[in-house]
């Protein structure tokens, strides 16, 4: 059973915490990461090895990805895959980010309309 509580002291999850977790949904190793996540912002973010490195041992160190298998002898590559805690946080991400953008929808709407702030 996860601890909800103490997944959300994890919160917020940065940019590139994010996009390794939603690109772990299925199993990839690194390069098929930086791939991923390329594609998904259509080449706006780009991981260097550094970067993305540094994130996953950070989240896998955390208990958010675990090493899923290593590749034959031929191919080196470590392949990773979101855990359970990790599909927990990245849900409750994605709560709060909804709950960001509506506020801000509804703002912006009433803005437009003219409406004053009563705050």
């Amino acid at each position: 059973m996860i601890d909800v509580e103490s997944v959300k002291k994890l919160m917020p999850l940065t940019e590139t915490s994010f996009y390794v977790l939603i690109s772990l949904l299925e199993p990839l190793h690194g390069y098929g990461i930086m791939q991923k996540v390329e594609q998904l912002s259509k080449g706006r973010i780009l991981f260097g090895p550094g970067t993305l490195y540094g994130a996953m041992n950070n989240l896998q160190s955390l208990g958010l990805i675990h090493l899923y298998t290593e590749a034959g002898d031929q191919d080196r590559r470590k392949v990773y895959l979101i855990t359970e805690k990790g599909n927990t946080l990245l849900r409750l991400e994605m709560a709060r980010l909804e709950e960001m953008l509506k506020n801000a929808r509804a703002l912006i709407h009433k803005a437009e309309r003219g409406e004053g702030n009563e705050c």
